[in-house]
């Protein structure tokens, strides 16, 4: 059979797609973007063809669906993520869903012992057939082509809306076991307008950056306004997780050019991707940025490698002895590690390298009586039941919008005090006095 009949022997309605999915069976959706939302949409049909106990993961959902929504599906399909969005924490609320604490590096390597005995299922996107027979993971392969390679029942969708990428993205049409043809639109993230904070915040860790740096960069208000104030810089390089909008500004500005990579030199690199129209026609056809493996992008020794490795990350909360809660609001899980402690650790074992947390000095909460409180983001300790995305043993600077905190190989005093310079001078008495109480100063 040829490479064209092959692909129309594998098409399947939504419905006929998901009655491969058998009782016991392991699924794994695709990351972020990469999810298929058609197929996703009708997973709780599941129920209907009298199939139970089947093990559901998911990283950064796009969608909202019916099994994410109604308990009567939990003896069908038992949900859990390692990166939580807003469908996720509604989940959880409803004990529908519970959380896997994770490394983004060890996503699925680490998982092997929690599918024994289980058939692996893997739902995910794919941009259409090339002449070879070749489709491609399009928006990202973080761990979804390692569970190609362990041998799972592949079930995609096939949608022309989505960019066809390079790198360990390729997937041959005889690897594939069912495809659902979609034309839905792909999903894209909201623009954030940069405010004062993010540009000070910006500034700051550009100034810290040298020319010829690689960097790793997340998404949000202040990795954007970092990338905008690196424009002026040389000869740049790129080896991140996510691959976002912000990079497609500096590759076009000519900041990064990738020429002093010690790793895929000339290259962009990452494991996935998220963000506008514009990234994803940037990514389309684009040999100069290759999608990797996530066990091998994340990798900190790997990343380490890199010259002058430079990782920017944010975090929700930090103490005045440097641990950091980046994905947690005390007890309430908000989002998840993902690569945050692989990318600031791997930055941290280059001889060269730098790693920034950065955040607001404070926020503004609501109470339980409806009232707004204004609190420092820098805390004596962090709330009761808040998650340590990343120790104290593995900060280095840290970034407020009132400057830079230097926390590598200094004592707990000096990291007391240097936070405190860097809080919002509403709260630093008061953070001193709670310093001195807790023997720190």
């Amino acid at each position: 059979m040829n490479i064209h009949d092959l692909y129309k022997d594998k098409v399947r309605t939504v419905t006929d797609a998901i009655k491969l999915i058998q009782s016991e069976d392991f699924i794994i959706a695709g990351l972020g973007g990469s999810e298929p939302i058609d197929i996703m949409s009708h997973l709780h049909l599941l129920k209907e063809n009298n199939v139970k106990n089947c093990e559901f993961t998911n990283c950064l959902p796009m969608g909202n669906y019916e099994f994410f929504r109604d308990e009567k599906y939990k003896d069908v399909i038992d949900t859990t993520s390692w990166f939580y969005t807003g469908a996720m924490r509604k989940a959880h609320s409803k004990k529908i869903s519970t959380f896997v604490p994770q490394h983004l590096h060890l996503a699925f390597t680490k998982r092997k012992h929690a599918i024994e005995d289980r058939r692996l299922v893997l739902l995910t996107t794919c941009s259409p057939m090339d002449n070879h027979g070749y489709l491609s993971l399009s928006l990202g392969c973080t761990f979804e082509r390692d569970v190609i390679d362990n041998g799972a029942v592949v079930i995609v969708e096939v949608n022309p809306n989505f960019p066809r990428t390079f790198g360990d993205t390729q997937i041959h049409i005889s690897e594939i076991d069912c495809i659902v043809e979609s034309t839905r639109d792909i999903p894209v993230l909201p623009e954030i307008p940069l405010n004062d904070k993010d540009r000070k915040i910006g500034n700051f860790v550009a100034d810290l950056i040298e020319d010829g740096s690689t960097i790793q960069l997340g998404i949000g208000g202040i990795p954007n306004a970092v990338a905008e104030a690196l424009k002026s810089k040389k000869h740049l390089g790129i080896h991140t997780e996510m691959f976002t909008d912000g990079m497609v500004d500096l590759i076009q500005s000519g900041a990064v050019d990738n020429s002093m990579k010690t790793l895929c030199k000339g290259k962009s690199v990452a494991t996935f991707a998220l963000g506008s129209k514009k990234l994803y026609d940037f990514l389309d056809d684009n040999p100069s940025v290759e999608l990797k493996h996530g066990k091998w992008t994340n990798n900190p020794h790997i990343i380490g490698q890199n010259y002058k490795m430079v990782s920017i990350n944010t975090t929700i909360e930090i103490d005045l002895t440097g641990q950091c809660a980046s994905e947690s609001i005390g007890h309430t899980q908000i989002s998840g590690t993902g690569g945050q402690s692989d990318t600031a650790v791997g930055a941290q074992i280059c001889e060269e390298g730098k790693s920034f947390i950065t955040l607001y000095s404070t926020a503004q909460i609501k109470n339980p009586d409806g009232t707004k409180e204004t609190v420092s983001k820098i805390t004596p300790c962090l709330k009761p039941g808040a998650s340590v995305s990343l120790s104290r043993n593995d900060v280095d600077y840290v970034v407020t919008e009132y400057g830079v905190a230097w926390l590598r190989g200094r004592s707990g005093r000096k990291r007391a005090l240097s936070l405190i310079e860097i809080a919002h001078p509403d709260f630093r008495e008061e953070l001193r006095r709670s310093a001195e109480e807790m023997n720190l100063i």
